[in-house]
């Protein structure tokens, strides 16, 4: 596999769970890290705690303007990982959700992802990567979450697509099950007890585990097209 140390690695959603877990593995790989948010002073706060001279700039996934200036300050770079997303607010039953709010919401996981990849392409490295984020949900559909079943799905379905459109850069997806994030421990143990029970590693993932498999599409050199499932087992079951 390809060695990290020595390349520019760009996390956009790096303030915060996976996507920080990511940005601290790159930087523990010997890589120079770039990190991406809204948030210009939780950004800033998460370089910081990264550390080893780890970059953290604003950028709105939402506006164009502001990928394409987010993409121009960075310069030439070598992996780019998308963890950017909206999930929370996506979970409503079909007779209670509401199309047009719901649109808005796919501005950051689908389109962003979109915007990221148009503005990133000019300056990413020939045999560099993309990774992007989506769900279980997309092969494990509950009651209640058609949008976001959907939208994990346009995410796997994008990164097949770009892998063909922007080859020889690699594009993949990684697939993530119950992740202990700031928001999944916000859901209490009990509730996540309910949805790892079953499991056949009974638990929810930590964050640094996830970011293992960020860092394995980065450095595998001859995979493209594919989605990572990081799910203690639950496509399984």
């Amino acid at each position: 596999m390809a060695k990290l140390d020595g390349t520019k690695v760009v996390v956009i959603g790096g303030a915060s769970g996976v996507g920080f877990a990511v940005a601290a593995a790159s930087r523990e790989s010997g890589a120079q890290v770039v990190v991406g948010s809204s948030q210009k002073a939780r950004i800033e706060a998460a370089a910081a705690r990264i550390g080893g001279g780890a970059r953290g700039l604003t950028v709105d996934v939402r506006d164009e303007t502001s990928v394409a200036a987010f993409f121009a300050e960075i310069g030439a770079f070598d992996h780019l990982v998308f963890t950017a997303g909206d999930w929370g607010r996506m979970f409503s039953p079909t007779r209670e959700l509401d199309v047009e709010a719901s649109k808005a919401l796919l501005e950051v996981r689908f389109w962003g992802a979109v915007r990221v990849a148009k503005c990133a392409v000019g300056q990413i490295a020939k045999e560099g990567s993309i990774t992007l984020t989506g769900g279980m949900l997309a092969h494990r559909p509950q009651p209640g979450a058609p949008l976001v079943t959907a939208s994990a799905h346009t995410t796997e379905g994008l990164a097949m697509g770009l892998a063909r459109d922007l080859a020889p850069v690699r594009v993949n997806a990684v697939c993530l099950g119950l992740i202990s994030s700031e928001a999944v421990q916000a859901m209490g143990e009990s509730m996540i007890r309910q949805f790892t029970s079953g499991l056949p590693l009974p638990r929810a993932g930590t964050v640094e585990e996830a970011a293992e498999a960020y860092l394995y599409l980065m450095r595998a050199a001859y995979v493209t097209g594919q989605v990572v499932r990081v799910d203690g087992g639950g496509s399984l079951v």
